[in-house]
């Protein structure tokens, strides 16, 4: 197992700092040794006080740590004063430490100071020459080059100048600027680009130290730095995009949401094999369109088809029964995928749905029983929704909550040329589909179907 390192400031708040760097590499597969420089009483709205530790103390804890177990790499975070770089860089110098990334921590994200201003030029003549990457965002970057970072050619200048002061590697984190969360790496000579999409949420506490803390971790299995850096940039997207909505401010990054998401996969199928169970014991046969069927289930934030598992080949009726062609896969289905990515681009609790036969008296009777009953007409389609395949049910879908300010529990179309009516059934997960679909069964029954 890698050893990694961190030093940095607590945060009681459990977002940023120390504990988010250990969670970080504990779940990285690293181990985690950590070296406190200050103690902070900060939640999610604010910084309310900092104790900074002696520099000698910070000193010692380096000493311990690395005279005895060593590290593979390290990070530095929040080091607040002058005196404390000094220390730290004094020891990470004298152990020899190869691998060693920088986030120039200065202000949290409520806004508070972090670093002493005078510390800045400590910063840049002690620690910045001997690090392997330096980390900073649009803000810091832009105190650490003593420009200003409007443009994408600005970013780059701030680049070379930072690069110019030492370090191996200059990574500028450019989520601050417009447009996509993309960041730049500069190792003296190219401009490496590191680009995904932005993610609409005020909760990214702790984003930088979990970034750098990535870096580090995947530096400490051997990966070069352009290649720790593209896989601590995915992991940092996934904790971004599934956030933890803590406190009154910005909540969390989630570090934990990667491995959520597998875990889940599992959770996800076992979950539609029971859900098609409870349909096949009820002998639904009846409900199945002619031109097939099909129950999907998404995993948190899906963005596409492969986040999303339904059954390969459809579900099919054999007279009084539902019979599936094979076990639930996902990115088995681009077409109940696309109705659930569509609904979750509303709702992101709202991650199953079936489509079942189109009949009158099952509308009339959903609607009597109060259920949520909206539609579209495809006859209003849009020729470019037409001729791209697969697109109609997401151009659908997205008509009718566009202009609804809540989920529906069905949806349904009385087709077109070439295309079967169709109901669909929505809900949080299957087994709340196949609730109601069920209750559909006691409506068929109720009409006498």
């Amino acid at each position: 197992m890698k050893r990694i390192l961190t030093i940095a400031g607590s945060d009681s708040g459990g977002g940023a700092g120390i504990q988010a760097d250990l969670k970080t590499i504990t779940l990285l597969g690293g181990f985690a040794m950590s070296a406190l420089t200050a103690l902070t009483a900060q939640n999610t709205q604010e910084v309310r006080a900092i104790h900074p530790l002696p520099p000698e103390f910070v000193k010692e804890q380096l000493d311990t740590v690395l005279s005895d177990i060593g590290a593979d790499a390290a990070k530095t975070g929040m080091l607040f004063s002058a005196p404390i770089i000094e220390a730290v860089a004094d020891r990470l110098y004298a152990y020899g430490i190869k691998r060693l990334v920088v986030d120039p921590v200065m202000v949290a994200k409520s806004g508070d100071p972090l670093l002493a201003e005078e510390a800045v030029e400590t910063m840049v003549k002690h620690l910045i020459p001997i690090a392997s990457v330096v980390t900073p965002n649009i803000a810091e970057a832009q105190i650490l080059s003593e420009t200003t970072i409007k443009t994408e050619e600005d970013l780059y200048k701030a680049a070379r100048i930072i690069h110019a002061m030492g370090a191996r590697y200059v990574l500028i984190k450019g989520g601050h600027l417009k447009g996509p969360a993309k960041d730049v790496l500069y190792d003296g000579k190219e401009f490496f680009p590191y680009s995904t999409n932005r993610v609409d949420t005020k909760h990214t506490h702790g984003t930088g130290c979990v970034y750098s803390a990535a870096i580090a971790t995947y530096m400490a299995t051997g990966l070069e730095v352009k290649e720790a850096v593209e896989k601590a940039k995915e992991f940092v997207h996934s904790a971004i995009k599934c956030p933890l909505p803590l406190g009154k401010g910005h909540g969390p990054t989630n570090v934990y949401a990667p491995f959520g998401r597998e875990l889940g996969r599992y959770q996800i199928i076992e979950d539609l094999k029971s859900s098609l169970t409870r349909l096949q014991d009820a002998h639904l046969g009846h409900l199945i369109p002619e031109v097939q069927s099909n129950l999907g289930y998404a995993l948190p934030y899906a963005e596409s088809h492969i986040d999303v598992a339904a059954f390969p080949g459809r579900l099919v009726r054999l007279a009084d029964d539902i019979v599936s062609v094979s076990s639930p896969a996902f990115g088995a289905s681009r077409h109940i995928a696309g109705i659930i990515l569509t609904v979750m681009r509303h709702n992101q609790d709202y991650r199953s749905a079936m489509n079942i036969r189109f009949s009158q008296d099952r509308l009339r009777q959903c609607e009597t029983s109060g259920w949520k009953v909206c539609s579209f007409d495809r006859a209003y389609e849009p020729k470019d929704s037409k001729d791209r395949e697969g697109s109609s049910l997401e151009w659908g879908t997205e008509s009718v909550l566009s202009r609804e300010s809540e989920i529906p529990d069905v949806i349904y179309d009385r087709g077109g040329v070439g295309k079967e009516p169709m109901i669909r059934v929505l809900g949080k997960g299957p087994q709340e589909v196949v609730d109601k679909v069920l209750q559909l069964k006691e409506i068929d029954n109720y009409l006498g179907g």
